[in-house]
């Protein structure tokens, strides 16, 4: 997606990533993104909390519209809840066929 941003932003199209991979994206140099930390997969919230999403819609549409500078960062204020996930991120299932 952030090849397709700067892609998009080469024609004229204002793009704004929302995304987890913070490391990866700001890599890629995109014009504006919002940094959520959360799950990867879920980077316009939790499944079926359409309030979370509206707000970090709302956070991407207010840094489209007010980023002063090309390569913007910013970290969403909206909180996963929990960091269970955290602990399952990266682990490397055990293998069951011994």
């Amino acid at each position: 997606m952030s090849l397709v941003a700067r892609h998009l932003e080469s024609v004229g199209i204002p793009t704004v990533v929302i995304g987890s991979a913070r490391d990866i994206v700001e890599y890629c140099a995109v014009p504006r993104f919002l940094f959520v930390d959360f799950p990867l997969g879920n980077p316009c919230g939790r499944p079926n909390d359409s309030a979370m999403q509206t707000d970090l819609v709302g956070q991407a549409l207010s840094l489209l519209e007010n980023a002063a500078v090309p390569q913007t960062t910013v970290k969403a204020t909206a909180q996963w809840g929990d960091d269970d996930w955290r602990k399952s991120y990266m682990r490397i299932p055990e293998d069951s066929s011994d």
